[in-house]
């Protein structure tokens, strides 16, 4: 049996004494795709840095495809865009994807990075603009075609939608479809929880730093009697995390 692509235990993060992420326990299954759910400041993006090493951990464990999550090896085998994706200001759009191409160790075809961002709606004349000339929604296509391109087993996207059109949206969601049909893992963040269910074989709902939920979005409608994951997240928040 393979390893979880993420798997996480009692996970405790505090800072300044506040804590965070309190006993947090968590898998998520090599060719998932994962939803994380809940509110701002909710624990989900700083459960992100926990997994990749961005931050230390008061307690607990971290394994990504088995490898402890402190040891480099660990991230080989994912790419990341963060909520926040600034490029290089000094780039152009290709100088910054031919520079995440050799960091993901992969040659950069030309040929593919056109055909990549064409399904995300990024004219290919922006690969010759500089990135401070970008717009918010032109930058964040940007960073998703350099994780779409880098061909990793695990994409961890915190809230990949920020700053799309309706447009551009449908056609993120067709490409990380894509990309979970062909046997990848997806890890996104999300407050659209209409999303969540549409793409997401399973999902987690984190509030205040705790865990209340995690299974398959049908199974969270039926577990609160919801007619919708909008009334189940509201009910789900309403009551005790789950027990770990």
């Amino acid at each position: 049996m393979s390893a979880p692509a993420l798997q996480i235990r009692n996970l405790q993060k505090s800072y300044a004494g506040t804590a965070v992420l309190a006993d947090l326990s968590l898998d998520i299954a090599a060719g998932e795709f994962f939803g994380l759910v809940g509110e701002n400041g909710a624990g989900k993006t700083t459960l992100i840095k926990c997994a990749l090493d961005f931050c230390d951990i008061q307690a607990g464990a971290i394994h990504l495809f088995g490898v402890p999550h402190r040891q480099t090896a660990a991230r080989g085998r994912l790419a990341f865009l963060p909520e926040r994706f600034v490029p290089p200001y000094y780039l152009n759009g290709r100088d910054f994807l031919r520079y995440t191409a050799e960091l993901h160790h992969r040659a950069y075809d030309e040929h593919r990075t056109v055909a990549t961002l064409d399904a995300l709606e990024l004219n290919a004349t922006a690969l010759d603009k500089p990135v401070r000339a970008y717009s918010k929604g032109m930058t964040q296509k940007l960073g998703l075609a350099a994780c779409l391109l880098s061909d990793k087993d695990l994409l961890i996207l915190d809230e990949p939608t920020s700053g799309l059109d309706p447009k551009a949206r449908a056609l993120l969601k067709r490409e990380l479809k894509a990309r979970h049909a062909a046997g990848r893992t997806v890890l996104m963040t999300s407050h659209a929880l209409h999303d969540v269910g549409e793409m997401c074989s399973r999902m987690a709902v984190i509030h205040r730093g705790r865990l209340h939920y995690a299974g398959t979005p049908a199974a969270f409608m039926t577990a609160y009697g919801a007619r919708d994951l909008e009334q189940a997240y509201l009910a789900c928040v309403a009551g005790p995390a789950t027990p770990q």
